[in-house]
């Protein structure tokens, strides 16, 4: 694990596994990883893994919910059998259902903790988990992908996940997706169309992305194998206890969920003004 980053060696750190939490709302996680934040940053956890999925759900970045058009692409959204969220992070247009996992990494961070570290972290942590498979897994910006970013991980040029970083007060959240089973060309025109009814054509001081669906794929159709949530939820677990001296599961605890109370509550808030 050579060129695993320096600061995925922990003393303890404590796993939170929610991925069979699929039929709660997305917004709850959200909430969730910044009552984790804080909790961190107060010293009270120690750093977290936390998995989740959630059933069919469109995220929502601050810039799509400026789309010109946009409760016509909520419509064709909901039309499909998609719940929306806003969420509190930066980036775009996210698909969420049970075949994709989200992997939170949860630090206290200090000033010590450069913005490009959460990232390279969890880039080499994902490349360690594929370790087996023998691929290169490469971070760059996929032009044609929804959510577009400089570490977006593909495979053969494919992209598979994202990463995404949310800092509250002294604790940052590094997130990411992982495609693991299904089409990722069929979620990824899914976002497309989205994007179409949003904008009906029409010019908008940001720019989009320009979605191309064969820019996306899962690691099953990747490499050529079936692959499920449950694998790699497997494989993240093994990894884990190799690289820390003790790992810990522990539902939150009372300061948590009153932190977790507060953030849902904002959520809700921010996605009313949006919604109505």
């Amino acid at each position: 694990m050579k060129d695993l980053h320096p600061i995925l060696h922990f003393d303890q750190v404590r796993f939170l596994d929610q991925s069979n939490f699929i039929h709660i709302p997305a917004m709850q996680s959200f909430a969730t990883d910044d009552a984790l934040c804080l909790s961190v940053s107060e010293g009270i956890s120690t750093p977290t893994a936390r998995l989740w999925v959630h059933d069919r759900t469109i995220v929502l970045g601050i810039p799509d919910s400026r789309l010109p058009h946009l409760q016509e692409g909520i419509k064709f959204l909901q039309a499909n059998g998609y719940q929306i969220v806003v969420r509190n992070s930066g980036g775009l247009a996210v698909v969420l259902d049970p075949g994709i996992l989200n992997l939170s990494l949860i630090f206290p961070t200090g000033k010590k903790l450069g913005i490009h570290d959460g990232y390279e972290a969890m880039v080499s942590f994902v490349k360690e988990l594929f370790m087996p498979e023998q691929v290169n897994i490469e971070a760059y910006e996929v032009v044609g992908s929804y959510c577009p970013g400089d570490y977006d991980l593909s495979i053969n040029g494919k992209k598979f996940a994202g990463i995404s970083q949310r800092r509250v007060k002294d604790g940052t959240a590094v997130q990411i997706y992982m495609c693991v089973d299904g089409s990722g060309s069929e979620r990824a025109a899914l976002v497309q169309q989205f994007y179409e009814k949003g904008l009906q054509g029409e010019s908008s001081r940001f720019t989009y992305p320009d979605i191309q669906p064969d820019s996306m794929a899962s690691l099953s159709e990747l490499l050529g194998k079936p692959i499920t949530v449950e694998d790699i939820r497997n494989r993240i677990l093994y990894k884990l206890n190799e690289i820390s001296n003790t790992i810990k599961t522990e539902p939150l605890n009372d300061q948590e969920l009153v932190w977790f109370e507060k953030r849902l509550e904002q959520m809700v808030e921010r996605n009313e003004k949006v919604f109505g």
